[in-house]
């Protein structure tokens, strides 16, 4: 059973940074492109950015040039690093395989608040 568990989220003044964690079990999670979505109160849920399993990136244009994605295979685990956060990147997180197929069970999520 696929269990994903996001982590890191929290309240922070905008400009500030944080580290979302996302911890994959139940899935040979070397093999699947990973993503970060995320989804904002009244708002469809939306990708944000992704890498496949060898890295390669892409990112929303919202938050490129802000935000980085990773990987570490060995943990099952996919990061996003948020820069410059501004308000409207407020939203619950959540980490998913990419769009092209079928999503996985959506975990919990992790609240990212961006206010002064």
């Amino acid at each position: 059973q696929v269990q994903l568990v996001e982590s890191g989220g929290g309240l922070v003044q905008p400009g500030g940074s944080l580290r979302l964690s996302c911890a994959a079990s139940g899935i040979p999670f070397t093999f699947y492109t990973m993503g970060w979505y995320r989804q904002a109160p009244g708002k469809q849920r939306e990708l944000v950015a992704s890498i496949t399993s060898l890295g390669s990136i892409k990112y929303a244009d919202s938050v490129k040039g802000r935000f980085t994605i990773s990987r570490d295979n060995a943990k099952k685990t996919v990061y996003l690093q948020m820069n410059v956060l501004k308000p409207e990147d407020t939203a619950i997180y959540y980490c998913n395989r990419d769009p092209s197929a079928p999503m996985w069970s959506w975990g919990q999520g992790t609240q990212v608040t961006v206010s002064s």
